[in-house]
């Protein structure tokens, strides 16, 4: 601890001795971990009150966000435009030309400098990045090129080791008068069109296509008036504000109106569609069983065609503005857990002409029934271990490296021929060399075998590589998780007086929605069912219903839902027909 604070000391000499004792404390307990990035670098990561606050590559010690908004200037900072961020959060270095230049003139920086970047309008930063220029060579270079290498970004992986909380609004140093005057015609603007609101929030870039809304429902009143003094008599006042509005809409760009098309749904279904009791709902039935079906006739939407690129940038968002909360309840599945339904933007938002409350709340009863559901496509993948690592160097593949079986397959193949190692005498078997002897075989089996089928050398290699899947949700990224995929575990339990329970579990991890397969399982055999937390499990839950009820579930997974057989454990405790007593 002593030597940690000695080098924080060193690598950050604006903080003063009672800031160092207060980030390094004596007594609180500091914790270290060792994670490794996608490119295989080993970082070693300090941990405290549940934070990570330092981050040390190579040697360099570096600190997160979560030490920056605590410390907001201990780096020299440069600002971006919003919509940055989310270039940012997905792995790009920052370019000159997304740099704001402030009247006062940047921070004097060297080539290899360690720097902070914020958002305009808000001082807390938002990433970590190392300047591949001097402040003289960007201006030299017209702020053209790559300005900043960005190491970590709010929302990445690192920030999610934390509490995962959001950035502070801190107020930006107003030096000069450039800044108070386009502050004061920022407050005149608000004040003449109070329908559009400015917001300096560090996820304002997904704002947008709240933002556009707004924007357009002014236009529309504003221009709307204006064309009540001009237009004719006989013309209404409704006339002249849709004529408006479609004019309005026409003048958005494609992702413009993804956005605003996103907002409509996503109020509209929060208004209309969804209930207290429909709490905990997974984020991919939200989208599909609710949203979907608010969108209007002749439009679709289309996450990847907006602003968001991704539906959980999109939920980040609102849950920004305090109008929902997201929780992992399992790993990479998310779930909606709490709806903040008097929110002022929920309350007023109006549904649109063509959808009657009556319909809607008709349609959430039937909606689990109606929707298609769409099984998820699993992929197995393999990452490359510790042992494995001289058979896969060749290829120019490290620890950690993530393949498919195919890709394992042609780079054993590859390996083979490359070494000559194909038996001559039969073709079918594979010469087993140093590297493979070490890689492959046990110690008991090294001075036995010196050749092995090609078929049994593909499955020791893919036994010994690390098992993975990766997970893709219709409508959605892919998620890589580590392991092989749990399959949904049906289990048949004994109660009180000789009754029997079917108990489902891991439903989430395939899509599914305890809740709504609860329901659908009450309507169609007519029994109790519930939902139950698993044993052991803080925030997995169960479905729990009366009776031996497998046969049903089989027509449901694996008919209706069309899910593989593979991923279904305990179809083979259905009751045999035919012998009732």
């Amino acid at each position: 601890r002593r030597k940690l604070r000695t080098d924080v000391a060193a690598a950050f000499p604006n903080l003063s001795a009672e800031q160092l004792t207060e980030f390094i404390p004596n007594k609180e307990e500091l914790n270290v971990i060792k994670i490794y990035s996608h490119k295989g670098e080993a970082i070693t990561v300090y941990m405290n009150n549940r934070n990570p606050i330092l981050f040390e590559i190579e040697k360099a010690l570096y600190p997160t966000v979560y030490t920056l908004w605590v410390y907001p200037d201990l780096l020299p900072a440069f600002s971006t435009w919003p919509p940055v961020l989310q270039k940012l959060a997905g792995g790009a270095d920052l370019m000159l030309p997304g740099v704001v230049v402030p009247s006062s003139g940047f921070p004097q920086v060297e080539r290899g400098t360690l720097c902070a970047v914020n958002l305009l309008g808000n001082r807390a930063p938002v990433a970590v990045a190392v300047a591949t220029m001097s402040t003289a060579e960007m201006l030299a270079a017209g702020m053209k090129g790559k300005g900043f290498a960005v190491l970590h970004t709010y929302t990445d992986h690192l920030w999610e080791y934390g509490d995962k909380s959001y950035p502070p609004t801190l107020a930006p140093l107003v030096t000069d008068s450039a800044e108070k005057e386009s502050a004061e015609d920022e407050e005149e603007m608000e004040g003449k069109e109070p329908a559009v609101s400015f917001s300096t929030d560090p996820l304002q870039h997904v704002d947008m296509g709240d933002l556009s809304l707004k924007e357009r429902d002014g236009c529309a009143v504003l221009m709307g008036k204006e064309e009540l003094g001009e237009n004719r008599a006989a013309e209404t006042a409704e006339d002249a504000n849709t004529e408006v509005q479609q004019e309005a809409e026409d003048s958005r760009t494609p992702q413009e109106q993804m956005d605003a098309l996103f907002n409509q749904c996503f109020f509209h279904a929060l208004k209309c569609k969804v209930k207290k009791s429909d709490l905990p709902l997974l984020t991919s039935t939200f989208l599909r069983s609710h949203m979907f079906s608010c969108c209007p006739a002749g439009q679709q939407l289309d996450i990847k065609k907006s602003s968001y690129k991704k539906f959980s940038k999109f939920l980040q968002c609102m849950q920004h503005q305090k109008i929902l909360q997201v929780k992992e309840l399992n790993k990479g599945v998310e779930s909606i857990v709490e709806v903040d339904w008097k929110h002022p933007d929920v309350k007023a938002f109006a549904v649109p002409e063509g959808f009657s409350s009556a319909s809607a709340a008709q349609d959430s009863k039937s909606e689990d029934r109606e929707q298609v559901y769409h099984a998820p496509e699993i992929i197995p993948l393999y990452g490359v271990s510790t042992k494995m690592i001289p058979l896969f160097q060749e290829s120019g593949h490290r620890k950690g490296s993530i393949l498919s079986g195919s890709e394992v397959r042609n780079i054993i193949i590859n390996y083979v021929k490359t070494n000559e190692l194909v038996d001559e005498t039969n073709k079918n078997f594979v010469k087993v060399n140093a590297i493979l002897c070490d890689c492959l075989l046990d110690k008991s089996e090294q001075d036995e075998i010196s050749n092995l089928k090609w078929d049994d050398l593909l499955s020791r290699c893919l036994e010994r590589l690390q098992p993975l899947h990766q997970v893709t949700f219709f409508g959605q990224e892919p998620i890589v998780r580590k392991g092989n995929i749990e399959p949904i575990d049906i289990t048949i339990a004994q109660r009180s007086s000789n009754k029997k329970v079917t108990i489902i579990k891991n439903l989430e991890l395939y899509g599914l929605d305890p809740q709504c397969v609860a329901n659908i399982l009450q309507q169609k055999v007519q029994a109790s069912a519930t939902i139950t937390p698993v044993p052991g499990s803080k925030d997995r839950v169960q479905v729990q219903i009366q009776g031996n009820q497998i046969h049903h579930l089989a027509k449901m997974l694996l008919e209706e839902y069309q899910l593989p057989r593979k991923y279904i454990q305990g179809l083979e405790k259905a009751p045999k027909l035919g012998r009732k007593k």
